[in-house]
């Protein structure tokens, strides 16, 4: 093949390349390239040719060898047939001979019988001949050496049975045949054995001699029948172009599978513009007659652009004919450029099925998009109503002109589906001129129309043609002016998730002339199944989320006590995405002091909820046993962990901690002392409204500090400065960074001017940095400093000596008689009585009175020892430890706290009482009720 596909001719032409020296010669050498290469392809295995020229070698050689091998097995046989017949004569003529007999009687056979067995092997060419006596003892042999040995062998022990017989033994010179003749006296008596051997060799001599004949006749024969098969091959292979037979074979299978399986018309034209093949299927899709091969393809009977294509000498790919209801798309090329005959091969392919299918594999594809693009727009959020309007802006245009979602009245909301009563929850591509419920209405759910019937029952409903009827509207005056708006066809889907109906969609057409089928109605039901479960995941979080709402509001402070230190406004913002643990409160102390907190808690959700109510209260807790703020966020913190610690198990869900801010502001002496945990720091406004960031230590979280301790910060601020605190959701947010929203807060508390109300400073800076949709809760608090009048505080040092109590006592009665308050004396004077005289009984100078006159009258006396009073039982017989019991009986509330100089006992008195009620008619009969009566 490679002969044949890749000779070439020189040129012979005048200057051709190769002319020069030797150039004579290049003739010759491709004639011999050619011989040669037609040689090799006639002595391939690939090719037809060369398979049958080495078979019918074969079968001569086989047939050559197999005769050989019968002339060779026909010359043994005769050998050994000559050999027996040989040994036997022998054998027979010294057995019968006379004196035989007589001599193996004798008492000396060996001299008798060894010269005649001498004289025997000379004359007839045997190989040995042996005389045994019936004792078995050789007394002549051919060997001398071997007279007198008994036989020994057992193929020599055989021939001793009295009997003729022969056999082929192994001698020294080869194998032999040998003949055994027994000998007997004339009376019958046996005497022994006379045994005649011949090899095989010396009878086959002459069949060796005539073996070169018979092997040269058979390559003789061999060559000549090479010869005739070698010229048969040529003609082979010049018949199947020097194909093998799987190419042959596939050949074959591929022309009938063009001609009957392939699904694609072949035609071959000739040159000269006939039809020289058509398979089946060209001749189904054109309607070929039965002897359309030969004619001319004008006369085919197709149509005549078809016809023009097929006698142009051109090429055509894909080109769209019609040929009668069907349109083919034609291709075709040239035979000649690949070596065959002029002509051209045109495929025909029907076209109409795949354009109809290509159409419907674009809807297909384009509903798959919409799929994916449902997945991917609706439920963005997890507000029920966007999630709604989400539904019908994924559906129009793409699948219908106008789209409408109702959901049950409660879903809305985030309550259970319960009810008839739908509401239209959003609506698209629905104009002024169709008359279909707006937004927020309420819908008809009346049970007898098959749409509502539908929903109720989890079942979609199509209404291919609305103007047939089927009752899909409850109101037909109604259903009329839909019709006359253009509206068409329609398909209701119900809302189900979780096996639970929670509304339905309508798809309407109204544009689009082709009504809704089978296929539509499958693919609303995927759409509305994949909207519905994020319908019901938003409505769960919105039930969730209100609750947490619900919950965290009741935490949180309902309105700001009633105090004169602080002006206090707030906001106070939920997350959208989740309700946090952000919390502030304002908690009024004793001395007129207040108490600012704002914390955080991490996490959203109910968890965070609770958990900052609980730190709330403990915070409350704290701040009531007038402990500073660092020790107040101290006893937080060991909250926090025992927190953790209870949480840690269940779920998962631990509280990794919690942030804290709390300051105490004292308006008596304008100073304000803030500690923190792991919280943003304050902003402070100076009346001239300069801001100022204070730096106050920060701590780890509550519930990381591990103990450490808390560090406070004291501030002296003038009257008009206003603090304001917040939590991290105001300045932290994805798109922003907390220093640019620090430094957005200074300019917006800044712009304001020192006239700003707190209200107003809460309103600027929520409308500034307040993200659209919060991801985290928001807490801000301003408060706006004042100072109590010093003519509303009174103090005086106190002499550690009892007779410095009745001047004292005196002086207050005084002072108090200046501030208008002549009924709260005798309170007055009977509880700094008792806490003076107790001062300087048990306490260490320096001793101390205060009064302060705010909301309430509050009487402080301060001493330099850090023992605490404490209420004990007071036995009937005890001359005192009543002290403590009356100052608790006409107070509104007592307490005391700790300073660096000591400690500070106080009790308030309200200024609307003149005299508290004092049960019984006696301080005795009062004791009495009291069981536990103490003592200091």
């Amino acid at each position: 093949m490679s002969g044949r596909k890749g000779q070439s001719v020189p040129s012979s032409a005048p200057g051709a390349a190769g002319e020069g020296p030797g150039s004579g010669d290049a003739p010759a050498e491709a004639r011999e390239g050619r011989r040669t290469g037609r040689l090799r392809a006639l002595l391939s295995l690939r090719s037809v040719a060369g398979q049958v020229f080495w078979l019918q070698v074969a079968v001569v050689l086989l047939l050559v060898v197999a005769a050989s091998v019968a002339l060779v097995l026909q010359a043994q046989r005769d050998s050994l047939r000559e050999a027996r017949h040989r040994s036997l004569a022998v054998a027979e003529a010294l057995a019968h001979a006379p004196g035989t007999a007589e001599a193996l009687a004798g008492p000396d056979p060996t001299a008798a019988l060894q010269p005649a067995v001498a004289d025997i092997r000379e004359g007839t060419g045997v190989a040995f001949v042996i005389v045994i006596d019936r004792e078995g003892i050789r007394v002549a042999h051919t060997d001398p050496r071997r007279i007198g040995l008994p036989v020994t062998e057992p193929t020599e022990q055989a021939l001793l049975r009295g009997e003729t017989q022969t056999a082929t033994v192994p001698t020294s010179a080869g194998r032999a045949v040998t003949t055994a003749v027994p000998v007997f006296s004339p009376d019958g008596t046996y005497l022994g054995v006379v045994a005649a051997g011949i090899t095989t060799e010396r009878v086959g001599g002459a069949v060796d001699r005539q073996m070169p004949v018979v092997i040269g006749g058979a390559i003789a024969a061999l060559a000549l029948t090479a010869a005739g098969t070698a010229l048969v091959s040529r003609r082979l292979q010049r018949q199947t172009r020097g194909l093998g037979p799987a190419e042959m074979t596939r050949m074959y299978e591929h022309h009938d599978a063009v001609l009957h399986a392939v699904r694609e018309g072949v035609l071959i034209v000739g040159a000269d513009g006939r039809l020289v093949l058509a398979n089946d299927e060209a001749r189904r899709l054109l309607g070929l007659p039965a002897d359309a091969e030969g004619r001319q393809v004008g006369g085919l009977g197709v149509d005549a652009g078809l016809a023009e294509l097929l006698a142009a000498d051109r090429p055509a790919t894909d080109e769209l004919v019609r040929a009668g209801d069907i349109l083919l798309a034609v291709n075709k090329r040239s035979t000649a450029a690949h070596g065959g005959p002029a002509g051209s091969v045109v495929t025909l392919r029907d076209t109409t099925e795949l354009r109809a299918l290509a159409g419907r594999a674009e809807v297909a594809r384009e509903r798959l998009q919409l799929l994916y693009d449902a997945g991917v727009r609706i439920g963005t959020t997890l507000d029920v109503a966007r999630t709604a309007e989400e539904l019908a802006d994924v559906a129009v245009p793409r699948f219908a002109d106008l789209a409408t979602v109702e959901l049950l009245d409660p879903v809305l909301s985030g309550g259970e589906p319960a009810g008839a009563d739908i509401v239209r929850a959003a609506a698209r591509g629905v104009g002024q001129d169709v008359p279909l419920h707006p937004v927020g209405g309420l819908v008809s759910a009346d049970p007898d129309v098959p749409v509502a019937a539908a929903a109720a029952g989890g079942r979609a409903e199509l209404h291919a043609d609305l103007a047939a009827g089927g009752g899909w509207a409850a109101d037909p005056e109604r259903a009329r002016r839909i019709l006359a708006s253009g509206v068409h066809s329609l398909v209701t889907v119900p809302l189900r998730a979780r096996g639970v109906v929670l509304g339905l969609a309508n798809f309407w057409r109204r544009e689009t002339a082709e009504p809704f089928d089978g296929e539509d109605l499958s693919f609303a039901e995927e759409l509305a199944a994949r909207a519905s479960l994020s319908v019901d995941n938003a409505r769960r979080y919105t039930r969730e989320h209100a609750l947490a709402v619900t919950l965290q509001r009741s935490l949180l402070p309902h309105e700001l006590p009633e105090q004169s230190a602080l002006d206090v406004a707030y906001r106070y913002l939920p997350a959208q995405a989740g309700v946090g643990g952000d919390w502030f409160d304002v908690i009024p102390l004793p001395g007129a002091r207040v108490a600012l907190i704002v914390g955080d808690v991490v996490g959203h959700g109910l968890h965070a909820a609770a958990t900052m109510g609980r730190l709330r209260t403990a915070a409350q807790n704290f701040t009531a046993l007038d402990l500073p703020p660092e020790e107040v966020l101290g006893h937080m913190d060991e909250l926090v962990t025992m927190i953790d610690l209870e949480h840690g198990g269940d779920d998962g869900s631990q509280i990794t901690g919690a942030t804290c801010l709390c300051a105490v502001y004292d308006p008596v002496s304008g100073r304000v002392a803030m500690a923190r945990a792991g919280h943003p720091g304050p902003a402070l406004v100076l009346p001239d409204g300069t801001v100022e960031f204070p730096d106050v230590p920060v701590a780890p979280p509550l519930g990381l500090a591990g103990r450490l301790p808390v560090e406070n910060a004291e501030l002296d601020l003038p009257e008009g400065a206003s603090l304001v605190l917040f939590t991290d959701g105001l300045i932290e947010d994805r798109l922003r960074d907390p220093d640019t929203s620090l430094q957005q807060l200074r300019s917006v508390l800044a712009a304001g001017g020192p006239g700003r109300t707190p209200d107003g400073m809460c309103a600027a800076v929520l409308e500034a940095l307040l993200p659209a949709r919060p991801s985290d809760d928001v807490a801000l608090l301003v408060a706006r400093t004042r100072r109590l009048a010093p003519e509303r505080v009174a103090v005086w040092d106190v002499r550690s000596d009892p007779e410095a109590v009745a001047p004292l006592r005196a002086a207050c009665t005084r002072q108090l008689e200046a501030w208008g308050l002549p009924g709260l004396t005798f309170t007055a004077e009977l509880i700094l009585s008792e806490l003076i005289t107790n001062a300087i009984r048990y306490g260490t100078q320096p001793i101390q009175v205060r009064l302060l006159f705010d909301r309430m009258l509050t009487c402080e006396v301060s001493d330099g020892s850090s023992t605490s009073p404490h209420l004990r039982r007071a036995a009937t017989t005890d001359e005192g430890g009543r002290g403590l019991f009356l100052v608790a009986q006409f107070a509104e509330r007592w307490g005391t706290r700790y300073n660096v100089r000591g400690k500070v006992i106080w009790a308030e008195l309200s200024l609307h009482d003149a005299l508290p009620p004092v049960p019984g008619d006696s301080v005795d009969d009062l004791l009495d009720q009291w069981d536990d009566a103490v003592a200091w």
